[in-house]
């Protein structure tokens, strides 16, 4: 017992910022440069005013041709991440490292209201209206805006995406609404795909109870961004976490959220992981999957109220993400200890997608191991690098006419 309180009591000062490892109070354009590869970092304007901070690899590590054009793949992160969670493994197990060295230029997107999220044409952070969000603006307005500038920036007409978790969520959002954007992708990758979650685990389902009241969540979990109090994550700890060690990465909400898997954690790279992510997001966006776990329907936010629902929808409920109208190749890859992307909720969605190009249900993994399980570059990157090179192949193909 001695043992391992010492090694959570370690683990806490290391996240804490009291050890050597330098990424800890790096951002994202420092630490893939402190790895030896190129960075690049923009920001980018969306039509209703946010300006969101994207980060772009170039070419792999050891690539010095600067003029050559390479496929490009833009990466959006999951629910209270940010593009950090693409650099923070290790050079060989990050997934963004591993495709630049494999020939792709690479983009890293960020959704309003994380760390590099927070700036705004003419609103503060500090008023409710900045805060006024959830993933329907993230399909909406970011993803078309940082998508668009990729393509611009880099001089290609088309691009693959790769969403983890809420990032493939806006994808199947976007992609099934906004035609004109879908036409631009030429693959899209869903590792842990969310679109319904009334099967999910996650205690994000608890907050489906209150999520009718958004004040409600407001008082539990910040006024306007998701910042959950030490009591909470505490709480909730308790209940979900096995153990003294598992308390250690518990405590921090996204653990807690999306669940852990000690097998696949590298638990070196832990500081990191925590010092890193959460990187916020708002209340109402939180509140809007635990609406969904209620609704059991991929939806868009539900303002409570008919005559609500009616000014922002023209109808008295909630508009519906249909994705059986997605003409994008998709390919699926899940897992059946995910807490967010269930195998029911999941099956579901299959079942509904036209367009699906490959699938993979990986055994014993959960939700975050597709961003940092230490397994992940062969189990997954490997066949991830395959199919954005077949994706490339065929639309040089047909673009040749041959």
């Amino acid at each position: 017992m001695l043992t391992t309180r010492y090694i959570v009591f370690s683990l806490c000062l290391v996240a804490r910022g009291f050890a050597e490892d330098p990424e800890i109070n790096m951002n994202v354009a420092q630490i893939i440069q402190h790895w030896g590869y190129p960075a690049e970092e923009y920001d980018v304007a969306t039509s209703d005013g946010y300006i969101l901070t994207v980060q772009r690899v170039p070419r792999g590590r050891n690539d010095q041709a600067t003029g050559t054009k390479r496929p490009v793949v833009f990466l959006q992160h999951g629910l209270l991440g940010s593009s950090s969670q693409w650099v923070t493994n290790l050079p060989h197990q990050s997934l963004a490292f591993i495709l630049a060295d494999k020939g792709f230029d690479v983009w890293l997107g960020n959704s309003r209201g994380n760390t590099y999220g927070l700036k705004h044409e003419r609103l503060s952070t500090d008023t409710d209206e900045f805060w006024d969000f959830s993933f329907d603006e993230f399909a909406k307005y970011d993803l078309p805006a940082s998508l668009e500038f990729a393509m611009a920036r880099s001089q290609q007409r088309t691009i693959a995406y790769i969403g983890h978790s809420q990032g493939t969520t806006i994808g199947f959002a976007a992609f099934s609404r906004n035609q004109t954007l879908a036409a631009k992708i030429n693959l899209f990758i869903a590792l842990a795909p969310v679109a319904t979650v009334g099967n999910m685990k996650s205690p994000i389902r608890y907050m489906s109870y209150l999520s009718g009241g958004i004040q409600w969540l407001s008082w539990l979990f910040g006024v306007r961004d998701f910042l959950p109090s030490t009591f909470v994550t505490r709480s909730l700890g308790r209940y979900v976490c096995e153990d003294d060690v598992g308390s250690a990465w518990c405590s921090n909400i996204m653990f807690l959220l999306c669940g852990y898997d000690k097998k696949q954690l590298n638990m070196t790279r832990l500081p990191v992981y925590v010092a890193h992510t959460p990187a916020g997001t708002s209340v109402k966006d939180v509140a809007h999957f635990a609406q969904m776990y209620k609704s059991g329907k991929f939806q868009m936010y539900d303002y409570g109220w008919r005559y609500k629902n009616r000014m922002h929808y023209g109808q008295s409920t909630p508009k519906l993400y249909d994705v059986s109208k997605i003409r994008v190749p998709v390919a699926l890859f899940s897992a059946d200890k995910d807490w967010l992307a269930t195998p029911k909720d999941v099956s579901k969605l299959k079942a509904k997608l036209k367009t699906v190009v490959f699938s993979k249900d990986l055994v014993s993994w959960d939700h975050l191991d597709f961003i940092w399980g230490m397994d992940a570059p062969s189990l997954i990157y490997e066949d991830i690098a395959g199919l954005l090179k077949n994706s490339n192949r065929l639309e040089r193909k047909n673009a040749s006419g041959n």
